[in-house]
């Protein structure tokens, strides 16, 4: 059998990265494609992908996800693709509030029309796309179960991964389109976004500026290492949903760390290693935002035997080891 290629969209991106790399070091070809637009700074999605240059069997093509001319050349170019893990998407609850259009065009329409590529390539295998926890809106029962409803999201980028999870269905239903969404829980690590909370209060305590805590510090979130999130990527990737009788070939399954740590541990941790103590200017909660996230995992460790092995306390020393490499690097 012909070694086809994996396509990782947002392949520039933080878990995009971490995944392309995986599936390099296991052997597998990949193709990446993103948009390197500027949410937030492109010279680190550059660096990331000179560490993907550095495997033979990658190769990356700068393209937009919702531009269909584009996906059909890379399609014809470098496919064709039997296996999709679709990590492209416009990011953050709070830059839903300033930027709606680029939510509706990266999460709504790149989303289709990756579908549309999937669903016209003979011998397709299996999408598996990133949706969020975002979508259990202000939902009060923890943990946060895929049997919940999710009808009530509190932000547009929750709104947009939940349209996502519809769309996927009906794909599925209408297609025979094996498809799993997965609703990622607060992922962090190595090669982290600048506009998450460890990547932020880690650059503020080093240049001595104050950090914001919002909801007066009365914050829990389901802290979730990154090369746990891969693992159960990868994972869910071969393992494609069947169609059973009238139930379509789709599924949305939680991947998070199933631990729901208090915001303010997490800061002391990030203290601890630095040796600095932050400056804290306690904020009320944000719009868009909850109070606290946790997962049950249940049905992806039934599914691949998911389980997450790192702790905040491991996990928040190897991003800020990273850190630390990496801006000494850019400023020697």
């Amino acid at each position: 059998m012909v070694d086809l290629p994996v396509l990782v969209t947002g392949a520039a991106g933080f878990i995009g990265f971490h995944t392309a790399t995986r599936l390099l070091q296991a052997g597998r070809r990949v193709v990446g494609v993103d948009n390197l637009n500027d949410y937030y700074d492109p010279e680190l999605k550059s660096a990331r992908l000179q560490q993907l240059d550095n495997f033979s069997e990658f190769q990356f093509v700068k393209g937009d996800i919702s531009d269909k001319a584009a996906m059909e050349k890379l399609w014809a170019e470098k496919g064709p693709f039997v296996e999709v893990v679709h990590l492209a998407a416009q990011a953050g609850v709070r830059y839903s509030l300033e930027n709606p259009y680029s939510y509706i065009t990266s999460n709504c329409m790149g989303h289709v029309t990756i579908m549309e590529m999937c669903r016209h390539t003979e011998g397709f295998k299996h999408l598996v796309y990133a949706s969020s926890s975002s979508v259990y809106g202000g939902n009060k029962k923890l943990p946060y179960s895929t049997d919940d409803s999710v009808d009530k999201p509190i932000s547009l980028y929750a709104a947009t991964k939940r349209a996502d999870e519809l769309m996927s269905h009906t794909y599925s239903h209408l297609f025979d389109l094996p498809q799993t969404g997965l609703r990622f829980f607060t992922v962090y690590g190595p090669w982290g976004r600048p506009d998450m909370a460890l990547f932020i209060f880690t650059k503020n305590i080093v240049e001595g500026k104050p950090i914001s805590v919002f909801n007066n510090g009365q914050m829990k979130r389901d802290f979730t290492y990154v090369d746990d999130i891969v693992t159960g990527i990868l994972g869910a990737l071969d393992n494609p949903p069947q169609r059973e009788g009238d139930d379509a070939p789709w599924r949305v399954l939680n991947i998070g760390n199933n631990r729901s740590e208090k915001l303010m541990d997490f800061v002391a941790l990030i203290e601890k290693e630095l040796g600095q103590k932050a400056e804290i200017g306690f904020k009320p909660m944000q719009p868009g935002d909850v109070p606290e996230t946790y997962a049950d995992i249940e049905a992806i460790q039934k599914l691949t035997g998911y389980k997450p092995t790192t702790t905040i306390k491991e996990g928040i020393p190897r991003f800020i080891a990273w850190y630390k490499d990496y801006y000494n690097a850019k400023a020697d």
